[in-house]
């Protein structure tokens, strides 16, 4: 018997590497408010939280003075200008292929908006490997929980593994009562990764063996 009969993957940080995205991306917002910007992905991981909401006090920015919605909107702006540097992780294709070879159904699950979702996915080429495309209405990258627990209750019965690499994929998995693997080298360090109790991978390509007991 399968281990697992189905499989959930968080996309920012554990298929797609947009981890320099991201610092590019608020730093142009610090830069415009003569906030300090983040030099490394060090300071990055000391900044990261969810929610973002949290991320955004702990950089600087002041969410009484201006409205979160509308930072949202120009940390998307900048995003985008930046994300098309962005690629795949190293062997992310080899192990979709792999896991399709099992027949066990995939689907991206995230908190970004759905629509640039499945833009971003079908420019990767990637979106045949994937049976569904779960994100949100808004850009506002709040939780996924919501989303998670609806997924859940239209697929009762299996055997679920969800593939992530921050707490907050931890806390989604919890929720939705499935296991749950992190990757690192995504929008968290290892160390934080490590307290959330679950496995914790070096990087993606040890993921079949994790699954399997083999390697890609």
């Amino acid at each position: 018997m399968k281990k697992y009969t189905q499989i959930l993957w968080d996309f920012n940080g554990t298929l797609l590497d947009d981890v320099q995205t991201g610092i590019d991306s608020i730093n142009v917002l610090l830069s415009r408010r003569a906030l300090p910007t983040l030099r490394n992905r060090e300071d990055y991981y000391q900044h990261f939280r969810f929610p973002i909401t949290s991320y955004y006090r702990r950089v600087g920015l002041d969410l009484q003075a201006e409205d979160f919605d509308a930072l949202a909107e120009e940390w998307m702006e900048q995003y985008l200008h930046f994300v098309l540097d962005a690629g795949l992780f190293p062997g992310v294709i080899s192990v979709l292929e792999r896991i399709r070879a099992e027949g066990i159904p995939q689907t991206v699950f995230s908190a970004t908006e759905r629509g640039l979702l499945l833009r971003q996915i079908e420019q990767l080429g990637i979106l045949p490997f994937f049976s569904e495309v779960l994100g949100l209405d808004n850009i506002r990258a709040e939780s996924k929980i919501a989303l998670g627990l609806e997924w859940v209750a239209r697929h009762p019965g299996e055997r679920t593994l969800l593939i992530g690499d921050t707490d907050h994929d931890r806390a989604a998995a919890a929720e939705m009562g499935v296991d749950c693997v992190l990757i690192a080298g995504g929008h968290q360090p290892a160390e934080r990764l490590q307290a959330c109790g679950v496995p914790v991978l070096d990087c993606l390509e040890n993921l079949p063996e994790y699954i399997f007991g083999e390697t890609v």
